[in-house]
Order: structure tokens, then C-alpha cells, then sequence
């Protein structure tokens, strides 16, 4: 017992001594996660396997995003002011979110396609009801993806201690000749927490605590029907795919229908958040993946993408270390469920 309790509490330290590295370094964490979300890019078609690790590396780091950002949100007042149970559903649909392709991959390479369509079929039977009960139960109107919003270290980890030091940028006067913004010495933030930026470029950026403290828009009974149309949209397509087959087009007319329709209504609402706005312009850009769909992909768009491509890598220089490894995972891509429908 005496030896457990010892792991534990190296473990404990371990975590205090991790939380106060995120908290006092937060871009130095955010390099950490992008050099693991990279491996994960240089893995893939490597070796055997190595689509699978590539896509395990791949979720690690979006976990680790995830992680770090908890700890860095607990220095933020106001970050915790939703209701613990909501918080938990929101942290439990971004892990699946992020782990949703490697579980797709990983059940089809252990049970094959029976056990990988199950587990799509899972995941997003989940997902649709996560998103439904914060919807109208919490009433927090439009959904994004990823659910809980990744932070920018660099411009929003501003923690209560920097509160006052926003509040000090009102001190700083502007130079007559050069037009330069200076901070008096007086108002100059801690060593540690110093941006060593422009004074004003601290007071625009607050959309951290714009996403914490505003809440989000008020969605009318239509605006509802429609959200919960476009959340309800996977579920219908899996359902249409197991009665007409993945050759037909009855999936991808219906899911194209409904999730115009619900695009049309939400588009003319005005929202009053910025993540509210890009969360729309999202859901426009993804419109576009219709055209990669298939079975639109494999009779219209498979041979004119393919040719563009081949044509950038043969003509422009570059481009072909880009070109053509895109088109070697092309096909792996397209067996993916949750990169084309997700």
C-alpha cells in the first residue's frame, strides 16, 4: 500500500509540476502540440500500418489540445461558469470528435467492414444525442466543431492576473511624430507574462473572454427545427446508406437537401458572436465537400481532381511535394467515412 500511495503521489506532483509548464508557457505547449500533430502527417503511407498510428498520433494531439486548454481555461475568470454536467457532455463530444477516424480505421482493420460500420453507426448515434440535449435542454444554440473551441496561446491565455494589466493599456500615450504606442514602465505587465507586443494589440484580443462571458444567440422555434435538422443529418444519411446501398444517390440527394435547407434558415439568422459567425462560415465551406462525395466523386469529380493535380505537380514547381502524395491518399481518404460525411 505504502509503495502505491508513493506512485500516487509522484503522480500528483508530476501533474503540478505539468500544469504550472502549460500555464506559464503556453506557447512553447502550443509548439509541443503542432510538432506531435505533424509527425502524424509524416507517418502516414510510410510503412505498414502506419495509416492507423498516423491517425492515433493524429488524435493524441488533438487530445493533448484538448488537456492543455482545460488547464489554461481554469485561469480565466468566468470559464467555469456553465453547469459542471454540461461541461461534461461538451468534453465528451469533442474526445469523440477527435478520436472518431482512428476508432472508424482501428474497428475495420480488427472486425472488418461489419464492425467499422457498427462503430460509425455508434459514434454517431452518440454524438447526435449529445448535441441534442445541448440544444435544447441547455439552450446553447448554434453547435461548433470541434465543441469546445481550441485557444489561441499566443493572443487569448490571459490569465486573472492579466486582467488588470488590459485595464492598463488606457495609460499608454502615443508618440507626436513617430504615431508609435508606448506603455509607460509603470503599467508594464510581469516578466513572465510580458507579450512584448503592441499595447494595443492586447485589448483586441479578448475573444476568449468574448466565447465565456456573451452568451450565445437566442435560436427561434424554426432556427431550432433547423439546427436540429442539421444535427440529425448523419444519423439520416447512415440510415438512408443501409437501405439503398452506397452505389445510390437517394443518400446524397437527401443529405444535400437537408443540409441546405437547414443552412437556408440558419444563414438569415443574425448571430451576435464571432464564433457564432465562423461556426456558419464552416458549415458554407463544408457545403463544398459534396463535390468530393461520393457517389458524386466517382462519376464527375474523381477524374477532373486527379488531373488538376497531376497537371500543378508536373508544371508548377513545388506544388508536386504537396500534389503528389494528395493523390496516393485520395483513395484512402475516400474509404474514410468520418473525412468525407463527418
Amino acid at each position: 500500500m505504502s509503495q502505491i500511495r508513493e506512485y500516487l503521489d509522484a503522480a500528483a506532483r508530476l501533474y503540478e509540476r505539468y500544469t504550472e509548464f502549460v500555464r506559464r508557457n503556453p506557447a512553447a505547449t502550443a509548439q509541443l502540440e503542432n510538432t506531435v500533430r505533424t509527425l502524424s502527417y509524416l507517418m502516414a503511407g510510410r510503412f505498414a500500418d502506419s495509416h492507423e498510428i498516423s491517425e492515433l498520433v493524429y488524435s493524441a494531439s488533438n487530445l493533448l489540445v484538448l488537456f492543455n486548454d482545460s488547464i489554461l481555461r481554469k485561469g480565466v475568470r468566468g470559464a467555469l461558469s456553465t453547469p459542471s454536467s454540461q461541461r461534461r457532455i461538451l468534453t465528451w463530444l469533442s474526445v469523440l470528435e477527435y478520436v472518431e477516424v482512428f476508432l472508424e480505421v482501428g474497428a475495420g482493420k480488427l472486425w472488418g467492414e461489419a464492425g467499422r460500420w457498427l462503430v460509425i453507426g455508434l459514434i454517431q448515434i452518440f454524438k447526435a444525442v449529445f448535441r441534442l440535449v445541448l440544444l435544447l435542454m441547455y439552450k446553447s444554440g448554434l453547435q461548433t466543431s470541434p465543441p469546445i473551441i481550441p485557444l489561441d496561446r499566443v493572443s487569448e491565455c490571459v490569465s486573472e492576473d492579466d486582467a488588470s494589466d488590459e485595464q492598463q493599456d488606457d495609460s499608454c500615450f502615443v508618440g507626436q511624430r513617430s504615431g508609435r504606442v508606448i506603455r509607460p514602465l509603470g503599467s508594464a505587465p510581469s516578466l513572465q507574462s510580458r507579450l512584448w507586443g503592441a499595447p494595443t494589440q492586447r485589448k483586441r484580443r479578448s475573444s476568449l473572454r468574448e466565447k465565456i462571458n456573451s452568451r450565445p444567440t437566442d435560436l427561434s422555434f424554426q432556427e431550432t427545427l433547423a439546427e436540429s435538422v442539421y444535427i440529425s443529418r448523419p444519423l439520416v444519411h447512415l440510415l438512408c446508406l443501409g437501405v439503398c446501398g452506397k452505389q445510390s444517390w437517394k443518400p446524397w440527394l437527401v443529405s444535400a437537401a437537408l443540409e441546405l435547407s437547414s443552412f437556408a434558415v440558419l444563414n438569415d439568422t443574425k448571430f451576435e458572436n464571432r464564433w457564432e459567425k465562423a461556426e456558419m462560415k464552416r458549415r458554407a465551406f463544408l457545403l463544398c465537400y459534396y463535390l468530393l462525395r461520393s457517389p458524386f466523386y466517382d462519376k464527375y469529380s474523381e477524374e477532373k481532381i486527379v488531373f488538376l493535380l497531376r497537371l500543378l505537380a508536373d508544371h508548377v514547381p513545388g506544388i508536386g511535394l504537396v500534389a503528389r502524395p494528395l493523390m496516393d491518399y485520395l483513395p484512402t481518404w475516400q474509404k474514410i467515412y468520418f473525412y468525407n460525411w463527418g
